[in-house]
């Protein structure tokens, strides 16, 4: 038996700084692996994780990661 589902590593716990470059602008976009979208404080673009999620197809996800960020997920893909 795992001890926790190892898809959702990326998700839980303590998230992980990413920086991007916006692709409009070139100003640098703070992305946190929790996060599903960050906007550029620049021009507004939107970023997008490329993270791929287990949340989308598992069927114990809301179970998994929480009401409030399935609900975020969900919204946004």
């Amino acid at each position: 038996m795992l001890n926790g589902c190892p898809g959702a590593g990326n998700i839980k716990g303590t998230p992980e700084l990413t920086i991007k470059i916006c692709p409009d602008c070139g100003n640098e976009i703070e992305l946190f692996s929790s996060d599903i979208t960050a906007v550029c404080e620049q021009c507004h673009f939107i970023a997008y994780n490329d993270t791929q999620s287990c949340i989308s197809w598992c069927k114990y996800a809301r179970e998994c990661v929480g009401d409030e960020l399935y609900e975020q997920y969900m919204q946004s893909s």
